[in-house]
């Protein structure tokens, strides 16, 4: 019945807009093809034998390999590091290369280096001494690789440094498939990553000890590929790191008294562990309920009263990793527990100080286990042996197995919701970057939201898992403050990440937030979960572009987002649809006299469609009984609207209607946002029901970032919308 007289008026406006049309011909200048839903040709890379149209990787695919030999020590009574490091680099691509770039990330902190001249900054009311000093005194911090030695068979290798990159020019040309095999010898100063700032380093305590969580601390290679030749973009201390995979064997010397973890398997546990420490992680490794202590609090405590004069090397090694990180200190508590992931059994740890406690005890072990869990659900089986969380203050980074977090209680160990909840978000979202971008290996200095945004979107379904209680960022209705704000403050998800302006925003919450809406509204689960998982094994130990995440997403659910991509990930349009008019519609014998003409101009045509009946907006010649003698019993509906719809805003999204009737009852309808593909402006539907609806609302769970509710309901609110909108979020 519905579908009769929809028919009717579909064909009726069918025929009013092809008699505008022809009035019309002849007056309209020609334009280029801007539709929201044109195809994405003239943006994505072509495809090819190394990058396929499907996102997959091609027949021809290559990376290349890097592995990395060290020994590496540790000098607490100066806080230097000394390393020597064997590299050898394999060549795998079709090409010959002429020289090698190697990344020297701590020089961003160098006396002489560009970073703080490449900020704008004005006078600050307060400053530290340390920082005056350096700031207007130009007094040296002495930071920055200092390279030693670079040789290549007893040789000296010619190279030259330019700020954060390192050029090894090679005596010949690298053929493919060939490998060169040089070694560094280099030193720096740690940096205090509590009073310097940093992404590692070391924080001191009154006590006089220290935690060390060192990273970027070695000459590492930068990434050669057939998209962008060497990425050797400088690192501004902002955009992180592109990185090869290689194999590591690392041998780390330290203080005797200090627990270390890092990236790989220990290879030497009765060389650094007592035999009740190897004995405890034995017994962890068969517990997958609870934590089992490894050094306890009270230990803990008596070995920081103490300062070892002799020193203790312990020896990793790690297969198929991107980079390698540590984290040692004598303070350090540490616990562990096994996870089951598919039958093989995974190792979670934690190590923390006592300043960590009674929150890191209770939660971060837990926590990484239940990451682990849930992101191998949605992605593929975590394939390293373990992973590890370690307490630093103001640190949240991360690295293969292991990762630096955040989230410290009061000294009397009391702790508030936001603090808990913050400790166990970062472990969560730095555990997480094991899938991404550790085996996902994208390029972080160019693309931040491939890493960041794909993580925090898996991180949202993690936290939900482990307290369904937890605050959640990255809902798409947590972003409408952002996605409303000065146009001039906004940069596109697809922008380098260097000069984006409001980089967490951009960069991490806006595409978990349209990844949130391409899940639940837009092609829903089980196609999302496909797709995201096929993308996600399609590209493990490999390095994966936009465009490959793009295509793959459509290659394995069917379904066309080129729509959604450029939209969302290309500009800073807004979504905000709404409202403009609803009319009632009546059911009538009597045509308009607009249909008389129609039916006069086009007789054959109306006369091959047989009987008809017809709407009307006059309600004075309204006939309820026009159907009665087609219904063949069935209810025919008393209501019928025409709702009209605009698009203020210049995203396309789908149009999810609440309609409510009188008798207090609800239903829902979603209409794709292909409706858009013909009419970017406004778009009508009909809506039809035995009962009286006495409401419509657009998008009623804020499912599509919606910058402006108030146009959202009819009859429209008297309310005031934007109170009425931040109610909803709190919801």
């Amino acid at each position: 019945m519905r579908k009769l007289i929809l028919l009717a008026m579909s064909l009726t406006l069918t025929l009013v807009s092809y008699a505008q049309e022809k009035e019309q011909q002849g007056t309209q200048k020609g334009h280029t093809d801007q539709n929201k839903f044109r195809q994405m040709k003239d943006v994505l890379a072509t495809p090819n034998d190394q990058r396929t149209a499907s996102g997959a990787p091609g027949h021809q695919y290559t990376q290349q390999k890097v592995d990395y030999k060290m020994s590496i020590r540790l000098d607490e009574s100066t806080n230097k590091i000394y390393g020597d490091e064997d590299i050898t680099y394999h060549n795998n691509s079709k090409d010959a290369l002429e020289y090698l770039w190697v990344q020297l990330d701590q020089n961003m902190r160098a006396d002489d280096s560009k970073t703080p001249l490449a900020k704008s900054t004005g006078a600050s009311a307060w400053i530290t001494p340390s920082d005056f000093k350096s700031t207007y005194m130009k007094e040296s911090k002495g930071f920055g690789f200092n390279i030693e030695k670079i040789s290549s068979n007893g040789k000296p290798v010619k190279f030259l440094i330019n700020r954060t990159m390192m050029r090894i020019d090679l005596p010949k040309p690298l053929a493919s498939g060939e490998t060169y095999e040089f070694s560094i010898k280099w030193n720096y100063k740690i940096n205090n990553s509590v009073k310097d700032g940093g992404r590692s380093g070391f924080e001191d305590f009154p006590d006089g000890n220290n935690n060390y969580t060192i990273a970027q601390f070695f000459p590492r290679l930068a990434v050669y590929n057939n998209v962008e030749g060497w990425q050797n973009m400088q690192f501004w201390g902002r955009s992180e790191w592109a990185l090869e995979f290689g194999d590591y064997d690392v041998k780390i010397t330290v203080p005797a008294d200090h627990i270390m973890e890092a990236t790989g398997d220990l290879q030497n546990p009765k060389d650094v562990l007592t035999k009740e420490q190897r004995k405890r992680y034995e017994k962890a490794t068969t517990s997958f309920k609870d934590p089992v202590m490894i050094v306890t609090q009270e230990e803990a405590e008596k070995n920081e009263k103490g300062r070892a004069t002799k020193n203790k090397t312990w020896h990793y090694k790690a297969n198929m990793v991107r980079d390698f990180a540590f984290a040692t200190s004598r303070k350090y508590i540490w616990d562990a527990m096994a996870v089951n992931i598919n039958g093989k059994t995974i190792m979670a740890t934690s190590l923390y100080p006592k300043e960590g406690n009674p929150l890191w005890e209770e939660h971060s072990t837990r926590v990484v286990a239940n990451t682990l869990e849930e992101y191998s659900k949605i992605t593929f089986d975590y394939p390293y042996p373990k992973a590890v969380s370690v307490h630093a203050k103001n640190q949240g980074m991360e690295y293969p197995m292991i990762c630096f977090n955040y989230g410290r209680p009061n000294e009397d160990g009391t702790y508030s919701d936001r603090v808990k909840y913050g400790m166990i978000g970062v472990i969560t979202h730095e555990v997480g970057h094991n899938f991404f971008p550790m085996i996902v290996n994208s390029d972080e200095r160019q693309w931040t939201w491939m890493d960041e945004g794909l993580n925090s979107f898996v991180e949202m379904l993690a936290e939900e898992d482990y307290d369904p209680n937890h605050p959640l960022r990255g809902l798409p209705k947590g972003i409408v403050r952002y996605m409303g704000g000065d146009q001039n403050n906004l940069s596109p998800i697809m922008s380098q990440g260097d000069y984006v302006k409001q980089f967490g925003p951009n960069a991490y919450t806006k595409p978990a937030a349209g990844l949130y809406m391409l899940r639940k509204t837009i092609m829903g689960p089980e196609l999302f979960d496909y797709a995201f998982r096929t993308y996600s094994q399609r590209w493990m130990f490999k390095h994966p572009t936009p465009a490959d995440f793009f295509r793959s997403m459509e290659d394995a659910s069917g379904m066309d987002l080129d729509w959604f991509w450029r939209g969302w990930f290309y500009t800073t349009d807004v979504t905000d649809i709404g409202i403009k008019e609803v009319k009632p519609l009546y059911l009538t014998d009597k045509p308009s006299e607009r249909v008389v003409k129609l039916k006069e101009q086009y007789a054959q045509y109306f006369e091959s469609l047989g009987d008809l009946v017809f709407i009307t907006d006059k309600k004075e010649d309204a006939n309820a009984k026009a159907m009665d003698k087609y219904a063949n019993g069935k209810e025919i509906p008393s209501y019928i609207y025409s709702v009209e719809f605009e698009k203020p805003g210049g995203l396309v999204m789908p149009i999810i209607v609440e309609l409510t009737y009188a008798d207090g009852t609800k239903e829902r309808e979603t209409f794709p946002a292909q409706i858009w593909m013909k009419n970017d402006e406004t778009v009508k539907r009909v809506f039809s029901s035995t009962k009286e609806i006495v409401n419509i609302t657009v998008d009623p769970d804020l499912e599509t970032a919606d910058v402006d509710t108030s146009n959202n309901s009819w009859p429209k609110k008297e309310t005031n919308a934007f109170e009425d909108f931040k109610n909803k979020v709190k919801e």
